[in-house]
């Protein structure tokens, strides 16, 4: 990108790119040389914005928990509406159909980035604990309306159903799995607590 021409939503682009590495070439080859030439533009652009490299990355993952945490409010919206088997299978997809397993692989390899993510959620994985958050209040909202049995174990469900759904979409070389799979293995975890003909 030529000097003095203005960048819209640097953040933005410069995340955008990381993503795109990140799936593309794994967490090894995650560097800010390698972002900014995916972003197109200089090197100092991400210095400009970011304290250093690592604070770069860990504000990408927390952007990337904001994007499941607006998911999360999507995903309550539609209880009662639809299948929970078929809602369910769409939300892991979503989740893990974009960046989550690469951000997963990001934290555990980066101890830098992920002592800062400590600062900000000292608790779980991010993007993990949030997607299973979500799961759980999905599952605790279709309970509600009747569709989930009353005495389903939903702190087991989600953890479940999350961790089934990671390692579904793991390699990142393959091929995604076909929605039929995905919800397949959703059937299997929530057989026993779906009630009614529609659910």
């Amino acid at each position: 990108m030529p000097t003095g021409v203005a960048i819209r939503d640097v953040r933005g682009q410069l995340f955008d790119a990381a993503e795109r590495v990140l799936l593309r070439d794994g967490p090894s080859a995650l560097t800010s040389r390698a972002v900014t030439t995916e972003a197109g533009c200089a090197k100092g652009v991400l210095h400009r914005h970011f304290a250093d490299f690592d604070a770069f990355l860990a504000d990408l993952v927390l952007d990337r928990v904001a994007r499941v945490e607006r998911q999360a409010a999507q995903l309550c919206g539609s209880a009662g509406t639809g299948t929970v088997v078929g809602n369910l299978g769409g939300a892991l997809t979503e989740v893990f159909g974009s960046v989550a397993v690469a951000v997963v692989s990001l934290v555990t390899s980066r101890d830098e980035v992920r002592a800062r993510l400590r600062q900000a959620r000292p608790t779980g994985v991010p993007v993990l604990a949030e997607a299973t958050a979500m799961i759980a209040s999905y599952l605790t909202a279709e309970r509600d309306r009747g569709r989930i049995a009353a005495d389903a174990d939903i702190d087991a469900l989600a953890p479940t159903l999350i961790g089934a759904g990671h390692l579904l979409f793991a390699d990142r070389k393959g091929v995604p799995p076909e929605a039929e799979a995905v919800e397949k293995v959703v059937r299997t975890v929530v057989a026993g607590v779906v009630r009614g003909p529609r659910a």
